[in-house]
């Protein structure tokens, strides 16, 4: 998409010269909604991570996989932190595909991904976007939209798809994800992915390094500290492995070798 039918969907404070990791994941992704710094800085990725794509893409399909088996689990609630930019296969498409009626709050502090979602899910009253900091908890699960679309006195699969990796140590993730466990009820789950440099193939330094012109910066974090943040939860099985390698689906989502993912995932369910 070119900057001129952009700016129909860009908020006017939107300055289209900083890259946003919302933005470059669209555009990895094979998304429109993306600027020229966005794309410059994708191809810097690449440069140092070229498999970025493929694990872009990895992930992507690590979701849809997430969100089936939370529907088929009997969940009908989902708080997607950190969503970005709507592209095809979005929570809501999946779930109300599944189980119409299932409702939807996404959660972003990308004024992009923010008004984006809001054209995407206009008339559709079981979905909608919270503009806020997941890391504002209490922003989060206050905002008007969180309280009129879910129930916390049922089960709620809180997802955070790539986040965790973006919260700094002083914001402490692992009790970030503490405080939404605990809003909600046993039976409740957590889905997460969360980038990792416990292989060698993955460039961790330079893709901190590279990152550092956007406004989120980057933690990668080991198995341990990824294991940390399901505290309270109990894993599904397979347990935290990397995306290709959660509940892989024959033809559709091929199994690679760990090496390839650079992403750790897991569900986990409140006990």
């Amino acid at each position: 998409m070119t900057e001129d039918v952009a700016t129909t969907w860009v908020p006017e404070d939107v300055d289209p010269v900083k890259p946003s990791v919302a933005r470059i994941y669209d555009y990895l992704l094979g998304g429109a909604h993306n600027f020229e710094a966005d794309r410059e800085l994708a191809m810097k990725l690449l440069t140092v991570q070229p498999n970025v794509k493929d694990i872009a893409l990895r992930n992507r399909a690590f979701l849809r996989r997430v969100v089936q088996f939370l529907v088929d689990s009997g969940i009908r609630q989902f708080l997607d932190l950190g969503s970005g930019i709507p592209t095809a296969g979005n929570v809501h498409e999946i779930a109300q595909k599944a189980a119409p009626g299932a409702r939807v709050v996404y959660v972003d502090y990308e004024a992009v991904a923010v008004s984006h979602s809001k054209l995407l899910l206009e008339g559709n009253d079981n979905a909608d976007i919270v503009f806020a900091d997941a890391t504002g908890t209490e922003n989060v699960l206050n905002a008007p939209a969180t309280r009129r679309l879910l129930d916390f006195d049922q089960p709620v699969a809180v997802l955070a798809v790539t986040l965790g990796h973006y919260i700094s140590p002083e914001a402490n993730p692992v009790g970030m994800f503490a405080k939404y466990r605990d809003a909600t009820v046993p039976g409740s789950y957590l889905a997460l992915t969360h980038l990792t440099t416990d292989f060698e193939s993955v460039r961790g330094n330079e893709i901190v390094e590279t990152m550092r012109s956007t406004r989120d910066k980057v933690f990668p974090r080991t198995r341990a500290e990824v294991l940390d943040m399901f505290t309270g939860y109990e894993l599904a099985e397979p347990g935290l492995v990397t995306t290709s390698r959660w509940r892989p689906e024959t033809g559709l989502s091929e199994a690679v070798d760990p090496q390839e993912d650079g992403l750790y995932a897991a569900v986990g369910r409140k006990r």
